[in-house]
Parts: C-alpha cells; structure tokens; sequence
C-alpha cells in the first residue's frame, strides 16, 4: 500500500492559508488524508483541524546546516519511514530538494510546479489557481487516483474555527470591551518593521497613521459604535501605536498586538464586519473567513497575490508594478472601497 499524498510548503501565513486549496482536491483525488510538510509557528494552527489532514511534520529551519538542526533529522527518518507516494512538492528551493535526497525521494513520486501553473496564455495567475492546476496532475509512477473530480471546487482557500476558539473569542472580547461591530485593520506584515522607523516608512507596503486615522474616522461616521482593533505581530506594538495616537487615543480603537495568537485572530476574523490590510497573510485568511475586505498593494502584483474567497473583496494600488508603493494609495480611495463594502454588504 502507497504512503498517502504529501504536500511541501514551507510558506509565510498567507502561502499556508492559500495552499489549503491544493490539501482538500488531493485528499479527494486520492481518496486519503493529506501528510504536509510545514514550517513556522503559525502552520499547526492554521492546518490542524482541517478535515483532509493527515500528518503535519514540521521544519524548524532550511538554511541550518543539516547536521545542526534535529527537526530535518526528524525530516530525512519519517520521509525513510512513510514509504512511497505521491509527493506535490510546492517549494522550489534547492534545501527542500536536498532533505528530499537525503530521504531518498524517487523522482516518479514527484509532482513539481510548471510554468504553465503560473501562467495561461499570457496570463499570470492566482496562487490558489496555481495549486489548482498542480494538484491535477499526477506523478510519473501510478498510484490510484481519481480524474473526475471537478477541481474547480476546491479553488477557494478554507479555514477552520473551532467551537472552542469561537467560546474563548466571546470571553475576551467581553473583557476588552470589544462590543458591537468589530473592524479590522492590518497595517503591516512580517517584514515591514523590522529595521527600523526609517526602513519601516521606505517599505512598499507602509502607509501612513493619518491615512490609518482618516480611515478611522470615517468609518466612526458610518457606524459611531464600531471597535476598530489594529492587528499585527507583538514586535509591531509601538508602530501600531503610532496609528492609535493618530486618532486622539480615541476608546474605541484598540490596539492588540500582544493579544492575538493565531486561533483568535481566525476567530475575531470569521465575526469581524470588515477588515482593512494591506498585502498580508492576514488579508488571505479575511477572504478565506467570508470577511469583507479592502486589501492595499504596493510593488507585489494583485494579479499574482490578491485573496480569494467567498465574500467582498477590493483591491487597490499595484498598477505601476514594482513601482508601486501603497502610500501612493490616498485615504480617500480606501474610505470609498470600505463605503462599497457596506453596500455590498
């Protein structure tokens, strides 16, 4: 008997949300749970209670050199262990590829990404439609699998929110005072804030607190009873705090840096009335949740990165490629795109 299908993405947040697309057509096709190969601490919650999942083995690092870091160790014996079957190996990284050797990973069980994954007839195309057409293609040896089954079914990325995250998100939003229609807004991603104020405000994806605060403002006129919470990582507390100065300290925005671990925030999301973010993994997570969103774009192309999902979803900037800047994106056209969300609503 084959080992299940393995899917290897080593990805930031929102590469994990959008390969969610690829897990649930393969488990499917297959007729089996999905093993994943995984890194960073916000994988095991994003993944682990989705239904096609079968193993998570997670990857501490890649560049580690290998007789340094246990978890590829840990790697190398379970890939020996599990046997073979049919492996969709996401990542084209030269270290993923070596841990595969190591393993000894036959090359028949590999499925790689082509060219024609990532663009049709000139066209570039979306991540999830990418894994889409990757995951429809088989490996050179032939395990048994399925090719009737309607893979467009599975484009849009899905994540799963317990019960239990749903009571806790109740508790806490009680004790902070979070009440009535909750906006989100994510201003920042993993690595807009790491060197610095300077780097910070020269990175594609900055726009300014006033922008942040203007935007507040007017959605305070539309819904005077709205908590406006500013997401982001504990390292992004004092630049978030920046946008809450900006609006006067008003009560009722909050920033929450410190509070949000990953189940939460999916939690907060699914209840939120709107976010808006820039281009983050957060955003991929919004649309997935069915949450109405105005996503921000600076030199990464909307036409390769926007979110996808069930609900409103609005995109702004990225028209001058990797030109782009977000804070090249006024106020005004951000507070007109959440305005449009509430008539979509």
């Amino acid at each position: 008997m084959s080992a299940p299908p393995l899917v290897v993405r080593c990805g930031a947040f929102g590469d994990v949300v959008m390969v969610t697309t690829m897990i649930r057509l393969l488990a499917a096709r297959y007729d089996s749970k999905v093993d994943v190969i995984g890194s960073g601490g916000w994988t095991p919650p994003l993944l682990e209670h989705e239904p096609a999942l079968g193993h998570l083995q997670m990857l501490s690092s890649r560049t580690t050199p290998y007789v340094l870091c246990p978890s590829q160790w840990d790697l190398v014996r379970w890939l020996r262990k599990r046997g073979r079957g049919p492996i969709y190996l996401c990542d084209k990284d030269a270290k993923i590829r070596a841990l595969l050797d190591r393993a000894g990973v036959h090359k028949d069980d590999l499925v790689e990404r082509l060219p024609s994954d990532d663009e049709v007839d000139g066209v570039t195309q979306l991540w999830p439609d990418r894994w889409i057409s990757m995951g429809q293609r088989n490996p050179a040896h032939p395990y048994p699998v399925r090719d009737d089954i309607d893979a467009q079914a599975y484009r849009l990325p899905k994540l799963v929110v317990t019960d239990s995250s749903r009571r806790e998100l109740a508790i806490w939003r009680e004790a902070n005072g979070l009440q009535g229609p909750v906006v989100l807004f994510q201003p920042g991603n993993k690595r807009t804030h790491k060197r610095g104020d300077i780097a910070t405000r020269q990175h594609p994806k900055f726009w300014a607190p006033e922008n942040w605060a203007a935007t507040a403002q007017a959605i305070w006129q539309s819904m005077p009873g709205a908590q406006v919470v500013l997401c982001g990582s504990p390292m992004e507390h004092p630049v978030l705090e920046e946008i809450r100065s900006a609006c006067g300290s008003d009560p009722r925005m909050h920033n929450l840096a410190h509070e949000l671990p990953s189940p939460r925030l999916l939690a907060l999301t699914e209840t939120a009335h709107s976010m808006v973010s820039v281009d983050t993994g957060p955003a991929h997570a919004a649309a997935a949740l069915d949450c109405p969103l105005v996503v921000l774009f600076g030199a990464a192309s909307p036409k390769k990165w926007r979110p996808v999902g069930p609900g409103s979803i609005l995109t702004l900037g990225g028209e001058k490629g990797e030109e782009s800047r977000v804070s090249d994106i006024p106020a005004d056209a951000v507070i007109s795109a959440w305005q449009s969300l509430q008539d979509r609503r």
